[in-house]
């Protein structure tokens, strides 16, 4: 399977933050911001496996700044490392005020995708490389952020399993 540079997954995607799209406050629903950012890496995984591609895991999204109606939202992503099935997506969004200019990081995060086949079963990925200071930045810290992946999982499972399915007024 032939490697690929992170730079052939990156996707740009860039949208007017409309009053439709906003809460009370008139900024940008962080749920909306949440599904642009797994649609954006959705497509750069899959540019990278071109295979279908299914959402395993979102690191922590903190919002670090209001994007607000009338704003501009732009939102890159690109794969930062594989493993044997699955791809860890970088992605950014960026808000600007559109009449100012003025910029700013709004989100980032991580995102974990697996590649899998017709039948939805886990299937090999091609091994991504970095070219830029910063793509290797990212990928020198991806070993460190899977194994931490890995162990907020298992807490998952354990509170899934203590929980399980009961209604917690049903009692």
């Amino acid at each position: 399977m032939d490697k690929k540079p992170c730079i052939d997954s990156l996707v740009v995607k860039n949208s007017h933050v409309l009053p439709t799209d906003t809460n009370n406050h008139g900024t940008l629903f962080g749920g909306q911001l949440m599904a642009y950012m797994d649609d954006v890496a959705a497509i750069a995984a899959t540019r990278h496996a071109r295979n279908p591609v299914v959402t395993a895991s979102t690191d922590s999204v903190d919002f670090l700044y209001p994007v607000n109606a009338g704003d501009a939202i732009c939102l890159e992503a690109f794969v930062t490392w594989t493993r044997n099935t699955s791809m860890e997506i970088f992605v950014k969004a960026v808000t600007e005020e559109l009449l100012s200019g003025k910029r700013a990081v709004c989100a980032t995060a991580f995102m974990t995708f697996v590649a899998v086949d017709d039948q939805n079963n886990p299937i090999q990925v091609p091994t991504v490389y970095p070219e830029t200071e910063e793509e290797q930045w990212l990928h020198d810290g991806a070993a460190k952020r899977a194994e931490q992946r890995k162990e907020r999982r298992g807490v998952s499972k354990e509170f899934a399993q203590k929980f399980g399915t009961d209604f917690p007024w049903g009692r």
